[in-house]
Formats: C-alpha cells, structure tokens, sequence
C-alpha cells in the first residue's frame, strides 16, 4: 500500500529541466574562463606596475573579486560539461 503511493507520487512530479541548456555549456565555460583570465591579468599586471605608495586596496580587492567569481562560475560550467554534476 505505502509502495504504490509513493509511486503514484513519483509519477505525478514533473521532471526536472536545468534552467540553462546544456549545449551551451560549452560557449559559457570559454566566455566565462576567458574573462575570468582576462581580470587575472590585470590584477598581476597591476600588482607587477604599482609602486607600495600608488596601490589602492579597493582597487585590487574588486579587481580580484570579479576575476574570482567569473573563473569559478566558468569552472563550475566546465566541470558541468565534462558530466561532474555538482
């Protein structure tokens, strides 16, 4: 009795669909690593030109901030995209 209900229920769910189509996943991980790279760049470049006297803090934090977050959402893309479901 409890099996067949918990069937019914299962078959009454709709199925999941990813928000995002997983033939992109390959154009989102080069666009969003490219970018990423692209801030890691200027960070290094930046640290590498800058005197200890002409840095700015908020500079370098938001700088960094973004490089983060777009290589780790292109990563998350690309572990999707070799089957690491995470």
């Amino acid at each position: 009795l409890v099996r067949m209900a918990v069937d019914y229920a299962l078959e009454s769910m709709s199925r999941y669909t990813s928000p995002v189509n997983p033939s992109i996943f390959p154009h989102l991980t080069v666009v969003l690593l490219a970018i990423g790279m692209f801030f890691t760049i200027w960070f290094f470049v930046y640290e590498v030109t800058t005197t200890k006297y002409t840095r700015q803090f908020v500079k370098e934090l938001l700088i960094s901030t973004v490089a983060s977050i777009f290589t780790g959402i292109g990563l998350v893309f690309a572990m999707l995209l070799v089957g690491i479901y995470i």
